[in-house]
Formats: structure tokens, sequence, C-alpha cells
């Protein structure tokens, strides 16, 4: 299967007021590939989060359906509704003045069919302030991604393991299903996909992906030879429960900062030492 070509683009990067940076786009990732520039994206699900990730200069913050995971507690996240998306994904927008915001469109979105799908997507632009959507699927979704890039909304599509399909594919595995996955990719760049997130698949089909599409590619979980990076932000800072996927690196563990502090406030109330004279008023 060879390179897939699109209209190439031309120009510069977007610049800002003197001193800040220009705020992440279609048009700058598109540039950032070809330049070989490689682009981070987050999870993100709220106003302060984001604010800290935005100010650290991530590209791409991504309110995930992850949230029913890591946020609701919910041991999927198939329970993850629009209104809950739209909740969370509105603090993310109005946080971000560098990072480009993506929105997850949840489970069942993405199969209800091209008009009920534009439909939702619509009101996921329209009620969060975000830049573009996130849908599950390559080859089979290929017409509604092709419907909403003519509505106007930037899409990515989410190939190899999609998490919403869990049940489907009988739990959380690498897939290894090359022809899909190139067929997958390939569907969604011809239907205007303007990136690819490869998840839980073997490295050496990433960086095959990643040679055959001209639209960055953002591995989770796919090896180094994808044009960006995601991880859960809870997964990498340390706050999640249970086992650790293998693809996380974890650089700090705030669980234990917390636990700390939390311990030595819940100390110093019952011994009485706070609050103290500078936390008093006369």
């Amino acid at each position: 299967m060879g390179k897939i070509s699109t209209n190439p683009t031309s120009g510069t990067l977007p610049s800002g007021p003197p001193g800040t940076p220009s705020p992440v786009t279609v048009r700058s990732l598109k540039l950032a590939k070809d330049a070989g520039r490689r682009v981070t994206m987050l999870t993100v699900y709220d106003y302060p989060t984001a604010r800290l990730l935005d100010q650290a200069g991530i590209d791409m913050l991504l309110v995930g359906d992850s949230l029913g995971m890591v946020v609701q507690g919910h041991t999927t996240t198939v329970p993850v509704t629009l209104s809950e998306m739209i909740y969370h994904g509105r603090m993310v927008a109005r946080a971000a003045q560098h990072a480009m915001v993506v929105v997850d469109l949840p489970f069942p979105v993405g199969q209800l069919g091209v008009r009920d799908t534009l439909r939702k997507a619509a009101r996921v632009v329209k009620q969060t302030g975000c830049q573009a959507v996130k849908l599950e699927g390559g080859a089979a979704q290929a017409d509604t991604i092709a419907a909403l890039v003519d509505a106007g909304i930037a899409t990515i599509a989410h190939i190899g393991l999609r998490p919403q399909s869990v049940h489907a594919l009988g739990g959380y595995r690498v897939q290894r299903d090359r022809e899909r996955l190139m067929q997958d990719a390939e569907a969604a760049v011809r239907a205007g996909a303007f990136a690819i997130l490869l998840e839980c698949v073997p490295e050496a089909f990433a960086r095959e992906v990643t040679r055959m599409v001209p639209v960055p590619t953002i591995g989770i979980g796919a090896g180094a030879g994808c044009d960006g990076q995601v991880l859960v932000l809870h997964d990498m800072l340390g706050l999640g429960e249970g086992r650790v996927p293998r693809f996380v690196r974890q650089y700090a563990n705030l669980r234990s900062v917390i636990d700390d502090a939390v311990g030595r406030y819940r100390d110093d109330v019952i011994a009485g030492t706070f609050p103290g004279a500078p936390e008093s008023f006369e």
C-alpha cells in the first residue's frame, strides 16, 4: 500500500501577540508533521488542570471519554454520556489559549449513522467551543467522518484498540490485524480526518501507518514511530488505581503527595494545631 497524498499545505505558522505561543490548528499540526516536529497530547477534564497543561505548552488537550474510568469510577468508557462530555469539554475549552481542544464523541454517537452523529457532533462543537472531535472508527465510519468534515467539523479518527468496543473485542488487548489497521487509516484520511490516533498496535504497524498517511499520527501504546503521543493524565501522574498499562511512563507519583498532605492536615486538625494564629482572625 503506497503513501496517500493530499493537497500540500503551504505558508507559515500563524503568529500570535509578541511573547505568546500561536494557537495550535489543523494547519499547524500538518506543518509540524512535514517538518518532523513531534506533537504532544494529554487528556484533561477540568479548567484548572487544563490551564496548567496549556501553559506548559502541550499541543492538544483531549477531553477523553476516559473520564468515565479515571473521574467517574466506571470500569469502561461506555457509560459516559454526551451531556457529560459537553460539560467537561466546556471547562477545558474555556481554559485553553494555545492548545487545540479535542472532545471525544462518546458511545454510541459514532455508530448512530451519518445524520445523528453529525447532529450530536455539531452540538459538541457549539456548546463546548472545542476545535475538533475524535471518533472511534476507520473504514466503517468513513461516510460519517466525511460528513463531519464537509460540515466544517475537524475530526480525528481513532483506530486500533477502540475502548468503546471493549466488550466486542474481548478486553483491552493489542490489535494485531495489520490489514484492517491499514484499511482503517487509509479510509479515514480519504474521508478527511486531519489526524489518526493509534491505540495498542505493534510499533512496526504504527510506523508503517505514519509513513503512509500525510496527516499526523498520535500514538498510545503504539511505539515511538508516531508523529505524536498521548497519555491519560491520571496515569502519567500516578493518580490512577490498579495496574498501570505497560505503555504508560509515570512522570510523578501525586497519589503519595496527596496522601501525605491530607494525612498531615488530618493530624493537625485532630491535634488542634490547625488553624493557628497565622490562619485566624482577631
